[in-house]
Formats: C-alpha cells, structure tokens, sequence
C-alpha cells in the first residue's frame, strides 16, 4: 500500500483526484491478493476420513484401490481401521465423512438413526470357520456354521472372539444364538479379545484355538497354521457397504468429496480392481465385485 502512495506522490497526483487513483490502487492490490488466494485454495490437497473395518485394511485392499482416487481428486484419503460397531460410533460423532463397512443390521440402524445417507452396496467375500489342523471339535466340512458352533461348545474348545462389536463379532454372535448356544461368554472356553481382525488371528493360531474370520484376511495371511475347517453356509454371506455421513446433520463433512468416492468404489474400473486383487496369488478373488441388482 506504501508502494502506491509513494507512486501517487511520484507521479504528481494529489488532492480529489489522488484519492480516486490511490483508492483504485488499493483495490487492484486487493483483488489480485484474493485471486492468489483462490487460486492456492483451489491447488491445495483435500482431506477425506474414512472409518472403516480391519478387514479391508489388513488384506491390502485399501491401499490397492484408493491411490487412484487420491490422484483423480488431488485429495488424501485418511484411513481409520477399526471394527465395524467402532467405525460407526466415530461417524456417529461426526468425526467422519464416509465409512466402508460389512454389519447389515448395524449399517440400517445406523441410517435409521439420521447419521448415514446413500448406502451403497460395494462389494462381498464370505467368512469362514477356522481351527487347528487336529479339529478336536471335529468340524471339518460341516456345512452348518451352527452345528459347527455347537461341537465346539459341546466339546469345550477353545474358541477366539474378536470381541469388538465388529462386523465379524456380529456375524459370530448371531451364529451362537442360532446355535442355542447361551452366554458363551461366560465359558472358560471362550475368550474375548477385543482386537482387530489380524490380532485375533494371531492370538487364535499362538492358542490353537477356533475362530470366525473372513476369507480374505485369512488368505492374505502366510504366517498361520490355522485352517478352513467350515464354510459355503449362506449365513456366512459377507457384504461391505458405503455410506456417507449425514451432511445435513453434520455440516463439516465433505460431502461433495464423499460423494465422488462413493461412485468411485462402484465405477467399472474400481470394480474391476477389486476382482483382480491379488487373484492371481490366491486363484480366487479375496473380495468379489457388487452385484447392482443386489442390495444385501
């Protein structure tokens, strides 16, 4: 501003007519400052927050799918990993813009409640039924998941529970209940963790114990003795939903930058991505791609 007084009296411009020369000055200095402001806001990288489960960060999934994303929007996606019932309290708080997860029931109420819009189905793998190669509770091809449950029980073996409000933990508990199995929690047998997808697993391998995993975090681990003892049980279907976190209740979310992930997850290309990841590692898909006319 000192520059264009300076010029002003330099150049010989004073009284009325200075002070239209200055005030023009000044407002030329003014909106070239705002248009380098927009231009740098408009350059500067964007931040979405993601919670979503353990599972679809400890299989490498995540980090396969959502580059591509980033560069598209010149924005950062920030990853929070944590079980399904968790990833929801913290979107509930509105700590969240958009949340990955695999608990049907949790994921309506949680849209019911007035804190999720536009659920959309994603994608789905199935879960499976994990033991030590010996099966002392003689599960091996059963394709009951209940009956599975019952011989484990009946024979008082050991059994890890993620015990974590996940969406795995839901999964289990409604397989108990099926199973007229009555607060398993309360058996010796039964041990609740409290930890992630991959923590579980490993604490199930160290005891030899049974434990309820999805397919694709299993496979993606190489350092297990555990194996698939049960599966194909339709109640062991396991589909993954996004959904956005309410902006109208939450005026901080990025809703514009949500949306677009949304229909980035369900575009061809990253559907595709999602089949072919590390298919040709394992011959089968770790996560198969949403069926449109299919809404679990």
């Amino acid at each position: 501003m000192k520059a264009h007084i300076n010029m002003a009296r330099t150049l010989g411009y004073t009284g009325c007519f200075g002070a239209q020369l200055l005030a023009l000055l000044a407002l030329s200095a003014l909106l070239a400052a705002l248009l380098t402001s927009t231009a740098c806001f408009q350059g500067a990288e964007r931040s979405l927050v993601l919670t979503t489960t353990t599972s679809t960060y400890d299989s490498g999934l995540l980090d396969h799918i959502i580059p591509p994303f980033e560069r598209q929007r010149n924005a950062r996606v920030r990853v929070i990993s944590v079980g399904t019932g968790q990833a929801l309290a913290i979107a509930a708080r509105g700590d969240a813009d958009v949340v990955l997860v695999h608990a049907p029931s949790l994921e309506l109420q949680f849209v019911e409640d007035g804190n999720g819009v536009s659920r959309t189905y994603v994608m789905y793998n199935d879960f499976v039924i994990l033991g030590p190669p010996d099966d002392p509770a003689r599960v091996s091809g059963l394709s009951s998941s209940p009956e599975a449950f019952r011989r484990i029980a009946q024979t008082r073996s050991r059994f890890a529970s993620r015990g974590d409000e996940s969406g795995t933990h839901v999964k289990e508990k409604e397989i108990w209940s099926e199973a007229g199995v009555q607060s398993v929690e309360a058996h010796d047998w039964y041990l609740s963790l409290g930890q992630g997808m991959g923590g579980a697993l490993t604490t199930a391998n160290e005891l030899g114990a049974y434990i309820l995993a999805d397919r694709g975090t299993f496979l993606a681990r190489k350092d297990l003795n555990l194996v698939i003892l049960a599966e194909g049980d339709e109640r062991l279907f396991n589909p993954y939903h996004v959904i956005m976190v309410n902006p109208d209740k939450y005026l901080q979310v990025q809703s514009q930058l949500a949306r677009a992930f949304i229909q980035f997850l369900i575009s061809p290309d990253t559907q595709q991505r999602i089949a072919d990841f590390r298919r040709d590692e394992f011959g089968l898909s770790l996560f198969k791609p949403a069926h449109p006319e299919q809404t679990p």
